[in-house]
């Protein structure tokens, strides 16, 4: 045979045995659009991406980043669903008034997220919860229930077994907040903003230090210590919720997807597994990844969501 014949079927076999392994998922910028709202006079950012006519998925940011850490994962989505992922106040793009202009609580920050995706006409959606989405995202859900048509939930809490030791320290921050401010000092450290991130991970080289940099940047800005310190100290009543929102999805068991980074030392494992508890039927997926799982499993997880979205279509709108 010639020699040169058999390096190109050598050749051909490897790429295609590298083309069978990778299978790609199909993914799409073209459709990728930056906005801001103003709601209730505040300064909303947003991204936006997929074909409006198509079923819409809410992206809820986490602490401390925003609709940023999911520019990895919209293109992927986007082929199929309408997404739309809006930062926070206080965070990414959105505009950030003082504690005295705006009340940083989680009832105020969902109250101002249900208003854009009002605005937008965005009356019917699955929510993804991560973070503090969860609990925006929960009371969304039980001030307008009829408007969700699942959840896919990433590292978003609803269960006591659930929080890692850490929280150990914030309950002592919530019962005095005055008498403990080194629990906001460490909260909000470079130490800390860079371990949310590799803390667990299993695969560090996977996570791109702009990430904790550019979080920790924008925690250094003036004003930002007052609002995360009240959002915080706010974040007791989320812990007080829990029982409202396990009675809601124990009665109302919502099509459900968790997958959840199992190493997260914040929201740990058992916090995942609680959810089978309500919800018997939520399909529950446990990663070797850390808090910020779509950092190191971005394709994993928009597998994990493209599948369970397609077994719900018969229900979407």
């Amino acid at each position: 045979m010639n020699p040169n014949t058999v390096g190109t079927a050598i050749f051909s076999a490897a790429l295609a045995g590298f083309t069978t392994a990778a299978s790609p998922i199909p993914s799409t910028t073209t459709t990728t659009t930056y906005h801001r709202a103003e709601v209730d006079g505040i300064g909303i950012f947003y991204r936006e991406a997929g074909s409006r006519r198509a079923p819409t998925i809410v992206l809820l940011q986490g602490f401390p980043s925003s609709s940023r850490g999911y520019a990895t994962l919209i293109p992927l989505l986007a082929t199929h669903y309408h997404v739309v992922a809006p930062d926070f106040p206080g965070f990414g793009q959105s505009d950030a008034p003082s504690p005295d202009a705006y009340s940083y609580t989680f009832d105020h920050l969902a109250g101002t997220i249900e208003a854009l995706l009002e605005q937008l006409k965005v009356t019917r959606y699955t929510l993804y919860l991560f973070d503090y989405g969860a609990p925006v995202g929960y009371r969304i859900i039980l001030a307008q229930p009829d408007r969700l048509h699942a959840l896919i939930v990433q590292n978003g809490n609803a269960y006591k077994e659930g929080l890692g030791p850490k929280w150990a320290q914030i309950e002592k921050f919530w019962a005095d907040p005055k008498a403990h401010p080194e629990v906001v000092d460490a909260f909000m450290s470079y130490e800390a903003t860079k371990q949310r991130h590799l803390a667990g991970t299993s695969h560090p080289d996977a996570y791109d230090p702009d990430s904790w940099n550019d979080e920790f940047a924008h925690l250094s800005r003036p004003g930002q210590r007052e609002i995360q310190a009240a959002l915080l100290y706010d974040y007791r009543t989320n812990v007080a919720a829990y029982p409202a929102w396990q009675a809601w999805l124990r009665e109302h068991k919502p099509p459900t997807l968790v997958v959840w980074g199992a190493n997260d030392p914040s929201f740990i494992a058992a916090g995942a597994t609680a959810y089978r508890a309500d919800l018997p039927d939520a399909e529950i997926h446990q990663l070797d990844a850390g808090h910020f799982a779509l950092e190191e499993k971005n394709d994993e997880i928009a597998s994990l969501i493209l599948d369970f979205m397609s077994k719900q279509k018969g229900t979407l709108p």
